[in-house]
């Protein structure tokens, strides 16, 4: 199991298990996380799963596709260093206890 530490808007956070292979914003959708939207499925076609991943995190992710980062630049929430895409944050064992902090808005 991987875990997924989810902070969300209000200073909350939650902590969800999850499968390797599995991805940051279909766990969320599974899961109810508030703030999470993936309107196109998962497929790196709308930016509505921006996250901002901790930096101790985001550097043992790979570099954004160029997909994803024309999708970031155009996200209505402020883009960060360690924004990425939800969908594209792909969970290994090596990312067990990850954390993600969900922005204000998403669309």
């Amino acid at each position: 199991m991987v875990r997924i530490i989810y902070r969300l808007k209000d200073g909350s956070a939650q902590t969800i298990d999850a499968s390797p292979g599995e991805n940051v914003m279909q766990v969320a959708a599974d899961n109810g996380i508030d703030g999470i939207i993936g309107r196109c499925g998962g497929y790196c076609s709308c930016g509505t799963c921006h996250i901002y991943v901790d930096e101790l995190w985001a550097a043992a992710l790979p570099e954004p596709s160029f997909e994803e980062d024309e999708m970031l630049a155009g996200a209505p929430a402020e883009r960060l260093p360690t924004s990425r895409l939800g969908c594209q944050v792909r969970l290994t064992e090596a990312l067990d206890g990850i954390a993600v902090t969900i922005p204000e808005c998403q669309e």
